[in-house]
């Protein structure tokens, strides 16, 4: 350690919000520092806010310029929210990128998709290992979560140690993968732990989160009550629930069928990474709709509603290789994710509507979460006791409730970031000491676009009213050549008919010399205005002058 010497901890994604995690650990002098980021990750566009855009990844402009000081990225599991921008942000960085032997399954198929396997540098770290990068030091200590290989880090640095433990839960029996490595846990806290940075996405929830192994016991039972074709609907990432829904099927004399190529990929890393070594033979979605409806399960893609994932498209029923009819049977196993409620419900109603039944986890457990309720956190501080806890991973209501039971733990100091504010880490005491740009880069198609270019403002605008485009032809004297045209889309006839009768009006009120900036910006603000207070509405509205 050296005079001057910082830890700094750096949110860029996923403080205030769900999902987009991107955090960054700083040590050195102020002008010195060496960098390493843990996860690297996406949301999901909506298109009630964000109309168009795919996913949405972090602003990382200030790491960015940093890059030759960057050490690497590290993936603390294989979410999309954890991985999911490592492929379109590594061009603004080129470090390597560290993961688990499963999440490095993942990760390399996503760089592969992307064209850049042969050019990022990804090292595997075996489970339980340690990572050694500049001055950070990380031991990977095996927790329980949603997905196989998660990962807390215990990050060291001559300052202190910083456990970031990625998303988890504490399942005790999370049947594949290793269980939690309490122990491990247990000897980081009795060693000094500076701070923690943590999950907070269930910390308004009492109790505990529950193990999968309830819910494979109640899948099996529940599928043996059912006698058409049933559907099982879950996340793909959750490998211990799609093995489940193997075992479910099997149980009860039902071929197990995969639906979405994201169940395909999964099960695929899962195998190549010696898990699921025992699942039952899987059949083709042809043999599967040759079975007798209650010889027959399918796992499928789509919980949350994705219009173009494989459920909606049953629910449609023009899916290529699925049929559902009335007395079959969809079974969501799976939580609704906030902001997916709406297209959720539809899908759902969409089935109710066919006669398919739906069953959720509101009536039967199904489902259990992979994030820590108020229990888990509980038991997670008294085996740490760090100094300082830093909640992430959730909106602010979630963190500052996170913050709230923290310190009701005699933590020290509890602090609720946001994306883009620096703190400097020393013993008992988090100060923020900057705060950097930040916000959202937008994946627009297989474009990249800054959130603060306004495409998704204006596209919300043109949902909400449409669009006027008129074009005025003058002379090179400022004189109208010809009748404005004037074209609307989204916008009632009668509005339309009260909008040509203002434009046509304020061009013969113009005169025969007019300026053509000043004559546009009339006519825009007049259409705009006789769109009002015909329809109550203010519609997009674009002018264009010609002269000739």
């Amino acid at each position: 350690m050296k005079n001057g010497d910082e830890l700094v901890f750096l949110p860029l994604g996923g403080s205030g919000e769900i999902g987009m995690n991107f955090n960054v650990y700083g040590y050195g002098p102020e002008d010195d520092r060496k960098w390493i980021i843990v996860d690297c990750g996406v949301m999901f566009g909506r298109e009630t806010s964000t109309p168009g855009v795919d996913v949405i990844m972090p602003d990382i402009s200030y790491l960015a310029e940093r890059r030759e000081d960057v050490l690497g990225i590290v993936a603390t599991h294989a979410h999309e929210d954890h991985i999911g921008a490592i492929a379109p942000l590594w061009p603004m960085l080129r470090c390597p990128v560290y993961a688990t032997p499963f999440t490095a399954r993942i990760v390399e198929g996503k760089l592969e998709e992307a064209g850049l396997l042969g050019k990022v540098k990804l090292k595997e770290v075996k489970v339980g290992g340690q990572l050694k990068l500049g001055p950070f030091t990380l031991d990977f200590i095996s927790i329980t979560h949603s997905i196989l290989e998660p990962n807390l880090l215990a990050i060291r640095t001559p300052l202190g140690v910083v456990a970031h433990t990625g998303d988890w839960k504490l399942d005790s029996d999370p049947l594949l993968g290793e269980k939690t490595d309490e122990a491990a846990i247990k000897r980081l806290g009795d060693e000094g732990v500076l701070a923690v940075v943590c999950d907070s996405t269930n910390a308004l929830n009492p109790g505990a989160s529950g193990s999968e192994k309830g819910v494979r016991d109640n899948l099996i039972e529940l599928v043996g009550t059912l006698k058409g074709r049933v559907a099982v609907a879950a996340f793909a990432s959750n490998v211990a629930r799609l093995d489940s829904a193997a075992r479910a099927a099997k149980a009860n004399g039902r071929r197990l069928c995969l639906v979405g190529r994201s169940m395909h990929k999964m099960v695929d890393a899962a195998r190549d990474t010696g898990y699921l070594r025992d699942l039952p033979p899987i059949a083709s979605a042809e043999d599967a709709a040759e079975l007798p409806p209650h010889k027959v399960l399918y796992l499928v893609t789509g919980s949350q509603g994705e219009p173009r994932a494989a459920l909606a498209r049953i629910a449609e029923d023009n899916h290529p290789g699925v049929f559902l009819e009335s007395g079959d049977t969809v079974i969501f196993s799976s939580r609704i994710i906030p902001g997916n409620e709406i297209g959720i419900f539809a899908l759902m109603n969409k089935l109710a509507g066919r006669g398919i039944e739906v069953i959720t986890a509101d009536g039967h457990d199904v489902h259990v979460s992979g994030h820590p309720a108020q229990d888990e956190l509980r038991q997670m501080y008294q085996w740490l006791r760090p100094q300082i806890a830093i909640p992430v991973h959730g909106e602010m209501r979630h963190m500052t409730e996170h913050a709230r039971l923290a310190k009701s733990l005699q933590v020290k100091q509890a602090i609720v970031p946001q994306n883009g504010q620096m703190f400097r880490l020393a013993p008992g005491k988090a100060e923020l000491i900057d705060e950097v740009p930040s916000g959202q880069i937008h994946l627009d198609g297989r474009v990249l676009v800054s959130e603060g270019a306004g495409l998704a403002k204006a596209r919300r605008g043109l949902g909400f009213a449409g669009i006027i485009a008129i074009t005025l032809v003058l002379d090179g004297k400022g004189r109208s050549m010809a009748p404005a045209a004037i074209v609307t889309e989204g916008i009632p006839e009668p509005v339309a008919g009260a909008i040509r009768t203002t434009v046509e009006d304020h061009i013969a009120r113009a005169g025969k010399r007019s300026d053509p900036d000043e004559l546009a910006e009339t006519v825009r603000r007049a259409a705009r205005r006789a769109a009002s207070e015909a329809w109550g509405k203010k519609p997009i509205t674009r002018v264009t002058v010609v002269e000739v």
